[in-house]
């Protein structure tokens, strides 16, 4: 077993302002997925009074061996408050940036795209200056589901890589490396007004090559904002970390992405794809779009 390294240690939080987030997701019953996939910045999100939400959960069709949250292979049917629900938690812990995830429902017809679509309706509705960044599943290649994600209007569409193409059979067994390039390509000819985004793990046996040419891939199809960060086991049935990257090298990547065209590129160990996504906003202001 790989000792964590020192700058992977997090600061203990306050524990009264995570206490205050904790209490609004549980009054109103909602998934975030800090908790469900064990995310190592919890306490200082939460300290922030920011929440990634997990919609259509906690239970996941897909059984990815990264990923801590749970696999089943018929999750429940869709709760019809649940977008009337998350909005009132954007509204009870005022925020300007919102982000909402989801598990994947191969179950359903659209992925789950109609879900995130009344998500957004409903925030627009009680909280119509909040910004909305949506991280949506490959919705198994249904370019119409996307579409109508898109025709929402959320202002960040955010799919994530993950990793490497060679190393696609091993973590992300059921996603598709060149569907996931189609679903960000398309998302800019969509909807040229929305900002697209995207994240990959480290640690997990790739070389500097192979992340370089992903970030390559990525910026050809014209993804806007990248997110690059080390990977963490879960638990001891998940898969094992090959390597901890030193913060020079998240550094060093960074430094490639910006010189590659990225208009963000957060790289850090701690980085993960909703860390710190609040300063989607102040990008908004700089590269603005109509």
């Amino acid at each position: 077993m790989i000792l964590k390294p020192d700058w992977l240690r997090v600061k203990a939080p306050q524990w009264e302002r995570v206490g205050n987030v904790k209490e609004i997701l549980r009054d109103l019953a909602l998934n975030t997925v800090c908790e469900e996939a064990s995310c190592p910045n919890i306490g200082e999100c939460f300290n922030a009074g920011t929440a990634t939400f997990l919609i259509m959960g906690p239970a996941c069709t897909r059984a990815c061996p990264y990923c801590d949250i749970d696999f089943e292979k018929k999750p429940k049917p869709l709760d019809p408050t649940e977008p009337t629900r998350v909005a009132e938690a954007v509204r009870r812990m005022k925020l300007n940036h919102v982000v909402i995830t989801s598990v994947n429902r191969d179950d359903l017809p659209d992925g789950g795209a109609s879900q995130f679509v009344r998500c957004i309706a409903a925030i627009r509705t009680i909280s119509p200056h909040t910004t909305i960044e949506v991280l949506i599943p490959d919705l198994c290649g249904n370019w119409e589901a996307l579409e109508l994600i898109l025709q929402a209007k959320p202002e960040v569409l955010n799919h994530n890589t993950e990793t490497v193409p060679r190393l696609y059979r091993r973590v992300r067994p059921q996603g598709n490396y060149d569907r996931t390039l189609e679903l960000l390509k398309r998302s800019r000819l969509l909807a040229p007004s929305v900002y697209t985004k995207s994240g990959i793990m480290v640690g997990l046996g790739e070389t500097d090559e192979e992340i370089r040419q992903v970030m390559q891939d990525l910026r050809a199809v014209d993804c806007d904002i990248l997110t690059i960060g080390q990977y963490l086991q879960p638990t001891q049935k998940h898969l094992k970390v090959d390597q901890f990257i030193h913060p020079d090298q998240f550094a060093t990547w960074q430094a490639f992405g910006e010189e590659l065209g990225f208009l963000q590129v957060v790289s850090s160990p701690l980085t993960r794809s909703s860390y710190h996504a609040e300063q989607v906003r102040e990008l908004m202001e700089r590269y603005p779009r109509g």
